[in-house]
């Protein structure tokens, strides 16, 4: 079977959660033993100079327009090329097939459930993409049951939803030396909190930094808060307390004790993840959320606001009670018998969640619609 993978995705400076569920998803094509399918990747213009598409080791093919254009030739009505069995797209920026079927992945519809969330732009652009979606596309595609209904609802007939649950052992092994070597830069010093994801407004940092701020003088000591990630839309620097400057060069933590790190490498965040006393991510909207499955894997108890990705094995909290966030806080980093558990339970639900799994019920999908 021949798939063209829609990846402009990747080729964004912030490639976010949908770029890790493709890369996760190439993976486990990667070892399917044989079974798994041609895939060619399908994006704009290759940059000049290195393409970080190369190193996912999949034929690429480029167009020669740009990324903004070639998404307005595919609503004028460009269909993607010929020649292979299915095309799949994993976001919402979903093309017209060229006779071959299209599926597309959609990881959420956040933009209608907390639209305060995304600007008037945002939310046409998303609008009129779903639009498009619903008519072009063959199968969709989705992380959760939650994710299901909210796109039936919107418009997508049930029979044509398939639920596929994403991986969480897409991150190499902990990358101890560089993970040391960001804290030192730092100026930070174990045990710390950790808060991961893109920094953009339904991500909630606000309420995770005023939690931080109630629950640091419960903790036993002046543990830091490290926040991790690249700046997203509406993101404002200030916002976050002792960034590290534009020289990378160290910047301690303020009395609020919030750090910010920026992007890491993937070999470094596994490292955090490992040495950090919890993980709080409490996003206001999530159809499915993977740092919390991370950090799971990584046996990192997790507060976290209801998602599907953790199957009630975290520390569930409402993402907006300022109050209840910093009490999670303080018991999952210190209550040992909550942490047991916590940690436990964290590691069965991520043991479950494997990018094979998810790419062999992607290869079943394809070759129903093919």
């Amino acid at each position: 079977m021949r798939v063209l993978l829609v990846a402009e995705q990747l080729r964004r400076s912030v490639t976010g959660g949908i770029g890790t569920y493709a890369t996760g998803l190439l993976r486990g094509l990667d070892i399917l033993d044989g079974a798994g399918p041609e895939v060619t990747l399908l994006t704009s213009r290759a940059p000049r100079g290195i393409d970080p598409l190369a190193a996912l080791g999949h034929p690429v093919l480029a167009s020669r327009l740009p990324g903004f254009l070639l998404t307005r030739a595919w609503d004028a009505g460009l269909a993607v090329p010929r020649g292979s069995d299915v095309v799949h797209a994993v976001s919402l920026a979903v093309p017209r097939g060229g006779g071959q079927p299209v599926v597309a992945t959609v990881h959420d519809l956040a933009w209608r459930s907390q639209p305060a969330a995304f600007t008037v732009r945002g939310r046409r652009w998303h609008e009129q993409a779903l639009a498009h979606a619903l008519t072009r596309a063959t199968l969709f595609v989705v992380p959760s049951e939650a994710t299901a209904g909210d796109l039936v609802r919107a418009g997508a007939d049930a029979a044509r939803v398939k639920v596929v649950a994403e991986g969480a052992d897409h991150l190499p092994a902990p990358d101890a030396a560089g993970t040391q070597a960001l804290l030192d830069r730092l100026g930070v010093k174990e045990p710390y909190l950790l808060s991961v994801g893109t920094i953009e407004p339904r991500k909630n940092l606000e309420v995770v930094l005023a939690a931080y701020r109630h629950a640091r003088s419960h903790l036993p000591g002046p543990w830091p808060l490290l926040v991790v990630g690249p700046p997203g839309w509406g993101s404002d620097p200030t916002a976050v307390s002792a960034a590290t400057n534009g020289s990378g060069s160290s910047a301690a933590a303020d009395n609020q004790g919030v750090v910010r790190t920026g992007k890491v490498e993937d070999g470094v965040l596994a490292g955090l993840y490992a040495g950090s006393r919890c993980l709080v991510y409490v996003p206001l909207a999530e159809g499915w959320g993977l740092p919390p499955v991370e950090a799971m894997a990584a046996g990192t108890p997790v507060v976290a606001s209801p998602m599907p990705s953790t199957g009630g094995a975290a520390l569930e909290v409402d993402p907006r009670n300022v109050a209840a966030i910093a009490e999670a806080l303080v018991v999952a980093a210190t209550d040992e018998e909550v942490r047991a558990e916590l940690v436990s339970s964290g590691r069965a639900r991520a043991a479950g969640l494997t990018w094979e799994a998810a790419a062999r019920r992607h290869v079943e999908l394809w070759e129903r619609v093919a």
